[in-house]
């Protein structure tokens, strides 16, 4: 699709937090945040003529490799949110793409996300046959603490397993991102979640994982984070290290 005559390199997109987003506190679940955060990112690609659509036409979509999210206070049922959204690098086959979640004036949350260019018929990465140019880049931080490469390789417990489900997939056909996270929330203790906890999170992704797949979902001992890890056949797919008060 051409470039939309509404495209800016700075999109603003508002989003009204319903009830089916919400755990039993009234609080935005951490997967639907996740799942605001994208499709925002995902509205500023269609603007901008790099959405999945346009990118298909060369068997290519971009598929998240890191994100990191730093919560000061998660919104509420029937709250309004406003998530600003920029691309801070884009080169080849990588973007930076940095969120900012906010209540009026107040910013609640701050997140940057690592995406890559996957070509969807071979299944590997390749660079961005789509013209990006007209994207003015925005060298700003998002977050207090970059995202980078977690340590998971203490000795694991296992926590849970899961065979994957065609409500797992994505329109790439493999488990959606934000599925991870539900896994390893879903295994960790109810009370962490619904008391607000969380002050801080961040992923790696580093495996597809496909329908039929069976995944254990570990615990790696840390002092003073908790680190989860998704595993298919002994091998990591997918690191979580969630940071609490």
């Amino acid at each position: 699709m051409p470039i939309s005559p509404n495209f800016t390199s700075i999109l603003e997109h508002d989003w009204t937090i319903t009830f089916l987003q919400c755990y039993p506190n009234g609080t935005l679940k951490h997967t639907d945040l996740c799942n605001i955060l994208q499709l925002t990112a995902g509205v500023h690609a269609e603007l901008g003529g790099i959405s999945f659509t346009d990118m298909q036409e060369h068997q290519q979509a971009w598929v998240l490799s890191r994100m990191r999210v730093e919560v000061k206070r998660m919104p509420k049922w029937r709250d309004t949110v406003t998530v600003k959204t920029w691309i801070k690098t884009l080169e080849n086959s990588r973007s930076v793409r940095c969120l900012e979640v906010y209540m009026g004036d107040e910013k609640l949350i701050g997140c940057e996300t690592f995406w890559a260019v996957f070509n969807t018929t071979t299944r590997r990465p390749e660079s961005l046959a789509l013209a990006y140019d007209h994207f003015q880049l925005y060298p700003i931080d998002a977050t207090e603490v970059p995202f980078g490469k977690i340590d998971f390789y203490q000795e694991p417990t296992l926590c849970d397993t899961h065979k994957v489900k065609l409500s797992d997939l994505d329109i790439v056909n493999h488990a959606n991102s934000v599925k991870y996270l539900e896994w390893c929330l879903d295994s960790l203790d109810v009370a962490l979640i619904t008391n607000n906890k969380i002050t801080a999170f961040e992923m790696n992704y580093l495996k597809e994982v496909a329908l039929g797949d069976t995944v254990a979902i570990m615990m790696h001992p840390q002092e003073d984070t908790t680190i989860m890890t998704v595993q298919r056949e002994d091998k990591t797919c997918f690191a979580l290290q969630l940071h609490t008060n």
